[in-house]
C-alpha cells in the first residue's frame, strides 16, 4: 500500500486520516512478520540452525573460562590470606611486607 485510503475522507480530520493510515502500514508490517514467523518455523533454515550451535559452543566455551577466571582469583586470594594467617600464626608477620594484603582482606570480606 502506497496511498492512504483515509486521505480524501471528509468525516474525519487530517490528523485522524495519519493516524489511521499509520495503523494501516503497522498492520501491513505485522502480517508479513507473521507470515516469516510461520514460514520460519513450517521450514527451519538449516544453515541458520547450524551457524546457532556453533554460536551456542562457543557461548559455552566463554562460560567456562570466565568460571576458570573467577576460580583462579578466589583461589589466590584465599592462598594469600593463608599464608598471611600461617605467618601471623608463626610471629613472622611483617606489615610492610603485606600492605597489599590487608586490602585483599577487606575485599574478600
Amino acid at each position: 500500500m502506497s496511498k492512504n485510503p483515509y486521505a480524501n475522507n471528509s468525516q474525519l480530520s487530517s490528523l485522524e486520516q495519519e493516524v489511521l493510515w499509520e495503523y494501516v502500514k503497522l498492520s501491513d508490517k505485522i502480517k508479513r512478520i507473521s507470515n516469516l514467523a510461520k514460514e520460519t518455523a513450517e521450514t527451519p533454515n538449516e544453515s541458520l540452525l547450524t551457524e546457532l550451535r556453533d554460536l551456542e559452543k562457543k557461548m559455552g566455551l566463554v562460560l567456562t573460562l570466565f568460571k576458570a577466571s573467577v576460580w583462579t582469583v578466589v583461589n589466590d586470594r584465599e592462598a594469600e590470606l593463608a599464608a598471611k594467617v600461617a605467618q601471623e600464626q608463626a610471629g613472622r608477620y611483617q606489615p610492610q611486607d603485606y600492605e597489599e594484603e590487608d586490602s585483599l582482606e577487606q575485599e574478600w570480606r
